[in-house]
């Protein structure tokens, strides 16, 4: 038996869903499910921004935890 829909088939993706599904696709966790709504539904304009965006915040994260973790051990 195939589980319903989360929601109507003419409804786009939200900003929150978009979200979810880069960083489950950027830890390779990514359903089916989510993945087939995600395509059928979402703009790939959207989901390589927030890939582009989501990519940049981790950089500047790991960055500013090195530059930090330098900084203490330095001095």
């Amino acid at each position: 038996m195939k589980k319903p829909e989360s929601q109507p088939p003419d409804r786009k993706v939200t900003l929150l869903q978009v979200a979810q599904s880069v960083l489950a696709a950027a830890f390779g966790v990514q359903s089916a499910r989510n993945r087939e709504r995600d395509f059928k539904h979402g703009s790939a304009r959207t989901f390589i921004l927030a890939g582009v965006v989501g990519t940049v915040l981790f950089v500047l994260s790991v960055w500013a935890v090195v530059s930090l973790v330098m900084k203490t051990v330095a001095g």
